[in-house]
């Protein structure tokens, strides 16, 4: 009896270890976990599966783990290099037209008759608080209430304006150039605000005028 046991266990042993050794790779399963992801979706209207398409901040953010310090470098790196600089250093636009975008989620859905960024909005309120009398806002972002104010910032002349324009600037156009993984949109980087609609909202945030400063 003893005999047939051991046996037994031999070939169960034998079978799992060949189960094991033809198991997948991690890299075959994600492979076959993005192709199943691919399949699942399809172009419709503006939005296009390219979308899908993930560039190295977007896939070493959404690993299970945090990337590794010269990962988040390049990523960084990468991402000030994307920034385009306001023509003539013209940083402040209007500021009345900043508050409507920031307070306007609409753009880049399917049902959408163009990629065309003047249709977007900022989408400001889902993640900030803008306004003290606002009652509802976002909170994956900080407040941005006397952002200006609270830099300084108490005239369009003021020295402490152009340091504080061009950090601005670069966090609305790339913000992963200061935080790889970053969740804020990359609004002048893939074209979902263009130049004056960031001039706008840079008004916002910065003119001693508008609501934010007050």
């Amino acid at each position: 009896m003893k005999k047939i046991h051991l046996l037994i266990g031999g070939a169960a042993a034998a079978s799992l270890l060949t189960g094991c050794a033809s198991m997948p790779s991690p890299a075959e399963l994600d492979a076959k976990a993005r192709q199943a992801v691919k399949t699942s979706f399809r172009d419709q209207g503006i939005a296009k599966t390219d979308r899908l398409n993930q560039d190295l901040g977007q896939s070493a953010c959404s690993s299970d783990k945090a990337p590794d310090d010269a990962t988040a470098d390049k990523i960084m790196a990468e991402a000030l290099h994307s920034v385009k600089w306001p023509a003539n250093g013209q940083y402040l636009g209007d500021w009345k037209a900043g508050e409507k975008l920031a307070q306007d989620g609409r753009g880049m859905t399917w049902t959408d008759a163009s990629t065309d960024s003047k249709a977007n909005g900022g989408n400001c309120y889902n993640c900030h608080q803008i306004d003290k009398k606002e009652i509802s806002y976002g909170t994956i972002g900080p407040s941005l209430w006397n952002y200006g104010k609270n830099r300084g910032i108490n005239s369009l002349s003021s020295p402490a304006l152009a340091p504080i324009a061009q950090y601005t600037w670069v966090k609305l156009w790339n913000a992963k150039a200061y935080s790889a993984c970053s969740n804020m949109p990359r609004f002048g980087h893939k074209g979902l605000l263009d130049e004056q609609q960031l001039r706008d909202i840079m008004a916002l945030l910065l003119d001693p005028k508008s609501p934010v400063n007050q």
